[in-house]
């Protein structure tokens, strides 16, 4: 019986060992799966804050352009408007030079 008791009492030691080495295990995946979760959290954290900071820049943006648009409209209609007053200032020189170069053809200005 002896033999039998030793026999059993190294099972018992195996098993024991077995079950150490299993907890330690469990240990050792929990460690990692708590860092996972912290790095999850930073990671997700970090997001959140980008996608903030991405949606002010996108809103800041969206005004600018805006903005531009804006003054391409403005610089449109100012150029319009300026090509117009070149436009009349031609036509106002053209007429100017008739007149004047009818004058020259009259007696009363003729000089001797």
């Amino acid at each position: 019986m002896t033999q039998q008791g030793a026999v059993l009492q190294c099972y018992n030691n195996e098993l024991v060992k077995c079950i150490e080495d299993l907890c330690m295990q469990k240990e050792e995946l929990n460690k990692q799966i708590q860092q996972a979760e912290e790095e999850k959290n930073k990671l997700q954290h970090e997001i959140q804050v980008r996608n903030e900071q991405l949606e002010c820049v996108c809103e800041n943006l969206a005004r600018k352009v805006a903005s531009r648009n804006e003054l391409d409209k403005i610089l449109a209609e100012t150029e319009a408007a300026y090509m117009k007053i070149l436009d009349s200032s031609r036509t106002l020189l053209n007429v100017l030079k008739k007149e004047v170069g009818s004058l020259k053809h009259t007696p009363e200005l003729k000089t001797n």
